[in-house]
């Protein structure tokens, strides 16, 4: 019996159900299955291998010195090669886990930052080919670390092949995508469906002249979705994934899974098919290759999030984006009170503990203000007039911010917008900088070094966003580029600078003062038994709104985690946390009930152990 064989046995039955409630076709089952046993054939015996170590060691993206960084190829080193190039880099940085941004084959100019695929199973040829990505991989794994790419799941672009021949009138492509032959039920679905861009893309479908149809588009014109009531649809992504997994990578990053169904009535967001599939893909891989590791796209409200998680017994996603800390730590950053943070990560340590999340401040998107609007009302936040404080406070329009970046999406309705800009630039180190002030620069830099701080303290999985190590400023030459003028978050997608990065090693600069920060605090959590797997995180008391405190546990090791959200010196009080700790950031012992914190702190103390 191969490896396959043996991982199906105990799958099969309730794959063949979940296959079987869907789609209802049992030919259609087995062809899948044959595809899918043959793909495992083609694994790689270095990749067996892989596979062979993580069945035995399933929570391995989980110990402290898993450390991402997310980063678009072209801007950070041109391409895959270069890349491999710089791998020394990285390694230097502590990286673990590399997210490449969307690289497959793709229209250009349009491509929305390459999520318009043209060709799943093809490197873009402007960033190498498909042997360059295998040759990237080796590389990365000999160095312990773990390549992430993105599979666009929902859509394809309108120059896909499956497209095209949609539009010749193929009736097979056709099917692979949701079409309507007059506008009335699309315009009766908008009713129902949110917009994802209300002002540079409304609307959820377009007319599509070739064909006199109507086409589902939730995101941009060039991206149309995908039709998963088709088995046919469900059977080529499943592969194409699987190819990629062959090649060398060993996290999916499942892009916008809350989209993958659709139905009249509804949001078309989270519905019960969605979970059928990503369950049935969970199931595949683990079948193929166990080593890989699912990393859902779902941005989302917090209780709409643990069920991508499935259960225990019947897990969906290994990972999902916490992009509502992201956001809720932002608002803590702009308003000095923590509430909301607090708040937010209770709900997340209340989930089962399977559930595990990819922290990170920035990401190629732009940050999105989905607070909890009915805590926000206990504590005297009215929703509409907080989210407008943040985007004008952000984007620094806002008396008295110290932010520089700028408002994305605003949609006059709802008087909602989203906010763009870099980690350094959101917390400061611009203004200081463009205006000649050390002081307003060290105190930008102590903001973004708390922000990592605590985002590295929480539970789950941290992911820098490349340039940040080195504090790299908002680029605004996009708003001179014809192409990407109209799209704000080109703001923070600007060429890495390897000018700044060899400053990094010299005392003084804001390159050296922000690297040296973050090696000693990624230093800490790979090294401390409280960030690892089996450690509990909670939040404690400090009697004080400013000051965000997470308790990190593991078998008698306590690390107690403060953060002053304020620009003003803050005392912490922490009820029922007796004896004395020592502060690893800077080396002070100190009392564990009771703490003094100055403008902006951090600090990790680890508590000493009692004396029996």
């Amino acid at each position: 019996m191969t490896a396959f064989e043996r991982r199906l046995k105990d799958r099969r039955d309730e794959l063949s159900w979940l296959y079987m409630e869907l789609y209802d076709h049992r030919p259609s089952l087995e062809a899948l299955l044959q595809a899918v046993e043959t793909l495992a054939a083609q694994r790689p015996d270095a990749l067996r291998r892989l596979d062979q170590r993580r069945e035995k060691d399933p929570d391995w993206f989980r110990a402290g010195k898993m450390l991402g960084v997310t980063m678009y190829t072209d801007l950070f080193a041109g391409s895959l090669r270069g890349v491999e190039e710089r791998l020394p880099y990285l390694k230097e940085q502590g990286i673990t886990y590399l997210h490449l941004m969307p690289l497959l084959k793709m229209p250009h100019p349009d491509n929305d930052g390459g999520y318009a695929v043209e060709d799943f199973g093809q490197v873009d040829p402007s960033l190498g080919d498909n042997a360059d990505l295998r040759r990237l991989a080796d590389a990365m794994r000999r160095r312990g670390m773990s390549l992430c790419l993105d599979f666009v799941i929902n859509h394809t672009a309108d120059t896909h092949e499956w497209a095209l021949r949609a539009k010749a009138g193929e009736a097979e492509y056709i099917n692979r995508y949701i079409f309507f032959d007059n506008p009335d039920i699309p315009r009766e679905m908008e009713k129902t469906i949110p917009d994802v861009f209300p002002q540079t893309a409304p609307g959820s479908f377009l007319y599509v002249p070739e064909m006199n149809k109507y086409v589902c588009s939730s995101f941009h014109p060039y991206q149309w979705d995908l039709n998963y009531r088709n088995p046919v649809v469900f059977h080529e992504m499943v592969c194409a994934m699987l190819r990629l997994a062959n090649l060398g990578v060993e996290v999916l990053r499942i892009d916008a899974v809350p989209y993958l169904w659709k139905e009249r009535g509804t949001t078309c967001r989270n519905l019960p098919q969605v979970h059928t599939v990503m369950r049935m893909i969970r199931l595949i891989t683990e079948c193929v290759c166990p080593g890989v590791i699912l990393k859902g796209e779902v941005v989302m409200a917090p209780k709409e999030l643990s069920p991508y998680f499935g259960t225990e017994e019947k897990p969906e996603c290994h990972l999902l984006y916490n992009a509502s800390t992201m956001a809720t730590q932002w608002s803590a950053l702009a308003s000095g009170d923590v509430r909301q943070l607090k708040r937010q990560l209770d709900d997340l340590h209340s989930l089962p503990p399977h559930c595990a999340f990819v922290n990170y401040l920035r990401c190629h998107d732009d940050i999105g203000w989905g607070l909890n609007e009915a805590y926000g009302r206990t504590i005297g936040q009215d929703p509409v007039a907080h989210k407008r404080y943040l985007y004008e406070f952000f984007e620094g329009s806002f008396p008295g911010s110290f932010a520089r970046g700028e408002r994305y999406n605003y949609d006059p309705a709802t008087e909602d917008a989203r906010t763009c800009g870099t980690t350094a630039s959101l917390c400061g180190i611009e203004k200081g900088a463009c205006e000649g002030d050390e002081a307003q620069v060290s105190m930008g830099i102590q903001r973004d070094l708390l922000m990592h701080a605590a985002m590295m303290s929480m539970k789950g999985f941290p992911m820098l966003s490349s340039g940040d190590e080195i504090g790299q400023l908002n680029g605004y030459g996009y708003r001179e580029d014809p192409v990407l003028r109209h799209d704000a978050r080109n703001l923070h997608r600007t060429p890495f600078s390897w000018e700044n990065a060899e400053r990094r090693g010299t005392p003084g600069t804001i390159q050296q003062r922000i690297w040296d920060g973050l090696r000693q605090l990624e230093t800490i959590r790979a090294q401390d038994p409280c960030f690892a797997p089996e450690a509990s995180v909670t939040t404690w008391d400090t009697h004080n709104p400013h000051v965000l405190s997470l308790i990190r546990r593991a078998g008698e090791e306590t690390l107690i985690c403060l953060f002053n959200f304020s620009g003003a010196p803050q005392h912490v009080t922490l009820d029922a946390m007796e004896g004395i700790c020592t502060d690893l950031i800077t080396g002070k012992e100190t009392f564990c009930s009771a703490r003094d914190l100055c403008p902006y702190q951090y600090a990790l103390c680890r508590k000493r152990p009692e004396t029996k």
